[in-house]
């Protein structure tokens, strides 16, 4: 199997060192970048499988580097590291076409899982679409007959329910965006349907609560992100 070519774009260079040296271990093939504009020059150099890039660097900035990526290319996935805490500087992550960000400071396996999840969800992209059964943490949800089992007890869920959740599925460590799911299934993404679309996810949350590692995050708006730790 190929190396997963990793791009990454920081300007801490101990941190770089530290996050080169694991990934290198971890069998990644990984190349850095100082700033925005080297990452830039890079990124259509080798044409990476994953972007991974700090936000707030001198010259240019991840947005910015992002931002002139997305002009040519948008499928190669990107994920920020950032110690900005504010909502809408993820949102306007998630809007130049960010596909995950991370936290500072953040578990190095963590990184490890969302790249691959990134990576080999681009990878596998229509096989999923045509996914019915999915296996989530403990649990193993059937799309079709809307059963959704755990260790042996069974649950049917309701219409609505496994269809948020196949979205959810389908889309796992990623955000799905809620104007998205509210044309799909509500047909209009006013208030009163993104109120009923949030009392959904809560019924979601509490039907996969038995496994701890399960979270449905709610990426404030943009949508919601189904994880698995």
């Amino acid at each position: 199997m190929e190396k997963i070519k990793v791009l990454f774009v920081e300007d801490e260079q101990t941190l770089a060192m530290i996050i080169k040296d694991t990934l290198s271990e971890q069998g990644f093939d990984i190349v850095l970048a100082e700033d925005g504009n080297e990452g830039l020059k890079l990124f259509f150099d080798i044409r990476p499988d994953i972007l991974v890039s700090d936000v707030m660097m001198p010259q240019v900035d991840g947005f910015e580097m992002v931002n002139k990526i997305r002009q040519t290319d948008k499928a190669t996935p990107v994920l920020f590291l950032t110690a900005r805490s504010a909502i809408k500087d993820v949102v306007a992550g998630f809007e130049l076409g960010a596909n995950d960000y991370l936290k500072k400071p953040f578990n190095m396996q963590e990184l490890i899982v969302r790249i691959k999840a990134l990576v080999g969800r681009i990878q596998i992209g229509q096989k999923d679409e045509n996914s019915t059964e999915f296996s989530i943490g403990d649990y193993h949800f059937n799309a079709v007959t809307q059963a959704l089992n755990y260790l042996g007890s069974h649950e049917e869920l309701s219409h609505r329910e496994s269809e948020i959740l196949k979205r959810l599925c389908i889309n796992k460590n990623d955000v799905v965006q809620t104007q998205s799911i509210l044309l799909d299934l509500w047909g209009d993404d006013n208030f009163f349907n993104t109120k009923s679309l949030h009392v959904f996810i809560t019924k979601l949350r509490h039907r996969l609560s038995k496994d701890e590692r399960i979270k449905i995050v709610n990426v404030r708006g943009i949508g919601y992100k189904l994880i698995v730790e």
